[in-house]
């Protein structure tokens, strides 16, 4: 008897194998997808009907006979079906199973026929119980323990002789209820990993599209037409801004005051992604709104800046700032520098010399902290080139950085041209060393000249 028992436990293995593979290429097509869509049409209750009524042939035929009846997993395919796409599908596989079984007859081809008909009947209930969710693994396997249970109980009571219909279910019913419960769980399984990975892709989409949204919002809110001043021919000024990821942390911004009076300004968020961009938005407000209150000098405008973004910020953000304003009737430049890159001066002649700092904090992480005022003067020809760490920590793909040497060698072997020729040529040459590595940090150029009149 216990060899028996072994052979039983073998066959129901080798139908557990079965069961997921064809759980695994089931839940792959597109009928199942749209199942899963509820898009329930007759068509796709036709196929499962007929898919999982031959599986529930398959169930009884790969089964083992013991005492004139066979230990199977025939209930598993109706079951599933109704479960999956309601009651005429379990209804139907049902039918295809049970008509087979009877016809093989045996002390116990009724109660294993009807035991068919309504464990897709009751798979199919539950379907219209659940509405729009499907089962999970534990309801889904006690479901196919409690069928079985019930098949066991239906061979007590229809089949003829007794005592041995009780000696049937005494070696049957162990084996085909576990066989049938992990067989139901396998496939549970496999569909709610399904659902998992379908949901994971759908919040994925939908994270990708707000970002690109985002992206979107976030060059919109930069100065991105150029010429910006074509009125304006004592003075030439050109930016732009790639962002490491779908948004970024870096801004440069620029704006006229009082006619005369040209503010520039370029920065670097901490951090990468949306909420750096979004301090970035609001950095970039903030300057504009101080500029707008009549502060000429930048570092009192810093100042102003600073002391706002510090206040509250538990995110504990910070923004490294270069502003300038460029008197454009004296070619004078004031200027402030929280904690940004120095820019270059490069002059005319082609010679380019680093800006001195004016040793002060990125803003954002300490309030009251004084800023200071430097100062230039520009010669008709000379511009100023302002970049971010992007620019000069860039990476080859064997981890070496770009550097402010190659971005001075960069810039000597430029002709002095216009400020949209300077940067691009510097973004090419940034983009060239990398050699297709992957871009580790936003970079953003801002490249302003001179050229009011000697």
């Amino acid at each position: 008897m216990l060899g028996s028992i072994t052979n039983l436990l073998i066959v129901l293995a080798k139908n557990m194998c079965v069961v997921i593979v064809l759980a695994y290429v089931l839940t792959r097509t597109r009928i199942f997808s749209e199942v899963l869509d509820k898009k329930i049409s007759f068509r796709h209750r036709f196929f499962l009907m007929i898919l999982f009524g031959l599986f529930s042939i398959y169930g009884t035929l790969s089964g083992m006979e013991l005492l004139g009846a066979v230990a199977n997993i025939r209930d598993l395919g109706p079951a599933i079906a109704g479960l999956y796409a309601g009651p005429v599908a379990g209804l139907g596989a049902g039918f295809i199973g049970a008509i087979h079984r009877y016809a093989l007859g045996g002390i116990t081809a009724l109660p294993c026929a009807v035991s068919t008909v309504i464990a897709g009947l009751a798979g199919g209930a539950i379907f219209l119980l659940k509405k729009d969710r499907f089962v999970g693994v534990p309801t889904a396997m006690v479901f196919a323990a409690l069928m079985e249970v019930f098949h066991m109980v239906l061979a007590l009571l229809l089949s003829s002789p007794h005592d041995q219909a009780m000696a049937i279910v005494k070696q049957v019913s162990v084996p085909m209820i576990v066989a049938n419960s992990l067989g139901m769980g396998v496939f549970a399984f496999m569909v709610s990993n399904l659902i998992r990975e379908r949901e994971t892709k759908a919040a994925k989409e939908t994270i990708e599209s707000e970002l690109r949204v985002a992206r979107e919002i976030q060059m919109g809110i930069v100065p991105k037409i150029f010429p910006a001043f074509p009125d304006r021919p004592e003075f030439d000024i050109h930016a732009l801004l790639e962002p490491a990821k779908e948004v970024g942390g870096d801004l440069y911004d620029f704006f006229l005051f009082h006619d005369h009076l040209l503010y520039f300004v370029i920065g670097d968020v901490s951090g990468k992604g949306v909420p750096s961009s979004l301090f970035m938005a609001v950095t970039k407000t903030l300057i504009k709104a101080e500029a707008g209150k009549d502060h000429t000098d930048p570092a009192e405008i810093l100042f102003s800046v600073n002391n706002e973004l510090s206040r509250d910020n538990e995110s504990c953000m910070f923004v490294t700032i270069f502003l300038g304003m460029l008197d454009i009737r004296k070619g004078r430049i004031l200027f402030c520098n929280g904690g940004h890159n120095p820019p270059y001066v490069f002059h005319r002649n082609g010679a380019v010399e680093m800006l001195p700092g004016t040793g002060d904090i990125a803003l954002g992480a300490m309030e009251d902290v004084p800023y200071h005022q430097g100062s230039i003067a520009l010669e008709y020809g000379d511009s100023l080139v302002l970049y971010t760490d992007g620019v000069t920590e860039a990476m080859d793909k064997e981890g070496n950085l770009f550097t402010e040497k190659r971005l001075e060698a960069a810039l000597r072997k430029l002709d002095h041209g216009a400020s949209r020729e300077v940067s691009l040529a510097v973004f090419e040459e940034v983009k060239s060393f990398a050699a297709g590595t992957m871009q580790s940090d936003d970079i953003t150029l801002l490249v302003l000249k001179y050229r009011a009149s000697p």
